[in-house]
């Protein structure tokens, strides 16, 4: 294990997740907790909606995300997949991706969300891992990362793609096949600069704190379950099937999104936020 990962109850994180499986360092390991991981620990920003940055403190991250009935962003629960990941013999570069789903262009948008570059000791390829981007295109299970090539994720369909940019680095675009739309459509886009824990304290406090953010302004609440997707965006949830249909339902109040939190999405909302 790397000095500077802090120390996890990997037990109480493989409880968590239902995992009980393999603890190798190896492709198939982590393809295995990445799927587990993303179907057991919802993604929400409840924090942001009283405009407080969550705690990227290990401790805290094994409180909230793996002790209690929440979830958390990118930033949460990628870091906390980083420290399960070293602390098993993976090597691990964390990374920083611009979310351009629904932009105009790449450049519209900043920096901010959380990605993980994974190199299993049976693989000299790395792995690109993605446990906290949360929507329906969202990574089910690590790939390698290979451009021009169509990758299978546990039933979801990706590929990376070359984009050109006026820097040095090679810029790289995850896109997810929509059934619906019988399209590509891009996630975001990123280098393989690597980033520190310092620049993500400053994207968790500025994605948490900032009014213009859109996790300060109104509750968003992803999870994926084995035959599909859920969104809850304020009040309006959104049931994605496994073959790309679309439901969509207004709740009626506070109460009716607190009951549809805890029963559908497995998250125990606190009192003290509005929703």
């Amino acid at each position: 294990m790397p000095e500077t990962t802090p120390s996890v109850d990997l037990d109480a994180y493989f409880r968590r997740i239902g995992w009980e499986g393999p603890l190798r360092a190896d492709t198939a390991t982590l393809r295995g907790l990445h799927l587990a991981h993303a179907r057991a620990i919802p993604f929400e920003n409840l924090e942001a909606l009283r405009l407080r940055a969550p705690s990227l403190d290990p401790d805290d991250l094994m409180a909230k995300l793996v002790h209690s009935r929440r979830g958390g962003y990118c930033h949460e629960q990628n870091l906390l997949f980083s420290y399960v990941l070293e602390a098993l013999g993976f090597r691990v570069t964390r990374l920083a991706a611009r979310v351009i789903l629904g932009a105009d262009r790449i450049e519209s948008r900043p920096r901010g969300h959380m990605i993980l570059l994974v190199t299993a000791a049976d693989e000299p390829r790395p792995y690109l891992a993605d446990v906290g981007y949360g929507a329906a295109g969202a990574l089910l299970e690590a790939v390698p990362l290979v451009a021009g090539t169509e990758l299978h994720d546990a039933g979801r369909r990706h590929r990376f793609v070359h984009a050109p940019h006026g820097g040095p680095l090679e810029l790289w675009v995850l896109e997810a096949y929509d059934r619906a739309g019988d399209e590509w459509v891009a996630q975001y886009a990123f280098t393989l600069e690597p980033f520190e824990l310092s620049d993500y304290e400053v994207f968790n406090w500025e994605v948490s704190t900032n009014p213009r953010s859109p996790f300060t302004r109104r509750l968003f609440a992803q999870r994926t379950t084995s035959d599909g997707h859920l969104l809850l965006d304020g009040r309006l949830l959104t049931e994605t099937g496994a073959d790309g249909t679309v439901r969509k339902r207004e709740l009626a109040d506070d109460a009716e999104v607190r009951q549809v939190l805890d029963a559908d999405f497995g998250i125990a909302a606190p009192d003290a936020v509005t929703l």
